[in-house]
């Protein structure tokens, strides 16, 4: 399309009018007054990013002349006065001051006041489209061509339609201006804690190894005990694991070994707690006991001052078990004694009995617990707590190793802490009813079954031999069931309890 003006200061406008819209400005070289000064813009900007320079009225006059033109505006449609026209409807104010002119450099050449009175002039006829109304401004309208005039009405109809000057392209119709800003909720998932223990913090991903000392020894001689942690990348539980309170058992302390030093902080859920020789002394003397004789499974959760086993019970539980969320007591048979790997678990409460259902193929055996014991006390507070007990005491046996290993690995998985490719084995039944078969004589004892067997009633267990006399004394299962436990072969004396027979509940299926 052709527009012809008759000064030349209109052909100046125009040139400068498609400069600033991004059109190619090459008709620029030909000016005889010298090239136009240009608003250079960055590349991903458009003009109708760059606010107008302000002027006056009077170079605006001076600019345009005596000749009426029609904005140019419908030549090139800027948004950004679409956006104010369609904003204020039929309202417009009609009537509105031109703001105050920015004060020009007086010692500026003639050709750059021409160019800056040019951009002083499109203002003015910008701000006049603002404030006149184009539905009633005919002659305007005659002057554009039908392509035009129909450009101008479509692009007014959809900034009256949506009130924001959405613009509109004919190669794609499909386009459509999105939101400046777009506000996304995002929930964040929930960050794993530093974990705080024994005076120490372990951050999250990380391991360490603490020390919890019960202070009850000689200030120059004391040892502290170890105390292992790994805490997770991921939030999570807190599992706690004890071994040793006897101190000759010795299964347990390779069992949380293993299990510490194989997991991996950076794909955990949670914190893992393991204290591995909790009666150092016991340990050190190969002994099950305390220092002072006592059994120190006996006195929890103790207290401050009472006797040495009463302040290392209370030691203990205070600094470390109370700050878990499950315990896992592991445990031997006692005194020549060895034990089918198996949990004791008060199974009268529903917290303890849903815990007991995550170690994967290992017998339970109900059992309340005594008073002073580890895991009642952790269950007096509302930590769910059992009892592993696997093989005999003052031996290493890796079969007994390996199935505590695999039981905690398959509550691990089970309390969403790990996702390891873990293969199930088949449930073991929960045995409510267990007792122990005694002997009647002295002698020496041998076994004619081993552990985990199945037995009816009247079945032989074994013998007991009198060494001088040659006399045989067999032992008998008083019930059917299956040996969880039993005493190795040694000398006995009568009354001793040689084998522990675990008995199935009857369901009502059954009965």
């Amino acid at each position: 399309m052709t527009f012809q003006f008759r000064h030349c200061i209109g052909t100046t406008i125009l040139l400068t009018s498609l400069s600033l819209a991004g059109l190619p400005h090459a008709w620029a070289e030909d000016d005889p007054d010298g090239p136009l000064q240009v608003i250079e813009l960055p590349e991903d900007e458009s003009v109708e990013d760059i606010p107008p320079p302000e002027t006056s009225a009077q170079a605006a006059d001076e600019a345009s002349g005596d000749n009426a033109r029609r904005p140019i505006d419908e030549i090139i449609p800027d948004p950004a006065a679409d956006t104010a026209a369609g904003s204020a409807g039929d309202d417009r104010k009609t009537d509105a001051e031109p703001e105050q002119p920015q004060q020009l450099d007086a010692d500026a050449s003639s050709d750059d006041e021409s160019s800056e009175a040019v951009l002083a002039a499109r203002d003015d006829i910008n701000n006049e489209a603002d404030d006149s109304d184009r539905n009633s401004n005919e002659e305007d309208r005659d002057l554009a061509s039908g392509d035009d005039l129909a450009a101008v009405e479509e692009m007014q109809e959809n900034t009256d339609t949506s009130g924001q000057g959405t613009e509109s392209t004919d190669a794609d119709p499909e386009v459509r201006r999105l939101p400046e800003t777009v506000v996304v909720a995002e929930t964040l998932p929930a960050q794993a804690q530093t974990f705080r223990l024994l005076s120490g913090e372990v951050l999250p991903g990380t391991t360490a190894r603490l020390a919890w000392s019960p202070d009850i020894q000689i200030a120059g001689l004391s040892q502290p005990t170890p105390v292992l942690v790994v805490n997770g990348a991921q939030p999570g539980p807190v599992m706690c694991m004890t071994a040793a309170v006897h101190g000759d058992e010795l299964n347990g302390i390779e069992i949380i070994r293993r299990i510490v030093y194989n997991l991996k902080p950076r794909e955990l859920s949670g914190t893992v707690v393991g204290v591995p020789i909790v009666n150092l002394q016991g340990f050190q003397q190969g002994s099950r006991y305390l220092a002072d004789r006592r059994d120190l499974n006996r006195y929890f959760p103790g207290s401050p001052d009472g006797s040495l086993a009463h302040r290392i019970a209370h030691s203990l539980f205070e600094q470390v078990i109370s700050h878990c969320d499950m315990l896992v007591d592991i445990h031997t048979g006692s005194l020549k004694r060895t034990n089918l790997p198996q949990l004791r678990a008060n199974m009268n409460d529903p917290d303890v009995a849903e815990f007991s259902r995550g170690f994967d193929s290992m017998v339970v055996v109900h059992s309340p617990g005594s008073s002073g014991m580890l895991r009642s006390a952790a269950g007096d507070i509302g930590i769910p707590a059992v009892t592993m007990e696997v093989g005999e005491s003052m031996r290493i046996q890796e079969d007994q190793i390996e199935a505590g290993v695999n039981s905690m690995t398959s509550l691990l998985e089970r309390q969403r802490m790990t996702a390891s490719l873990f293969q199930w084995g088949k449930p073991e039944p929960v045995y409510y009813n267990s007792h122990w078969v005694r002997t009647n004589h002295g002698g020496i004892l041998f076994s004619n079954v081993s552990l985990g067997a199945y037995v009816t009633e009247g079945t032989v267990l074994g013998r007991v031999s009198d060494p001088i006399t040659n006399e045989q004394f067999p032992i008998r299962a008083d019930a059917d069931g299956r040996i969880i436990g039993m005493a190795v072969d040694q000398v006995v004396m009568a009354g001793f309890a040689a084998y522990h027979v675990g008995s199935r509940a009857q369901t009502p299926e059954e009965d």
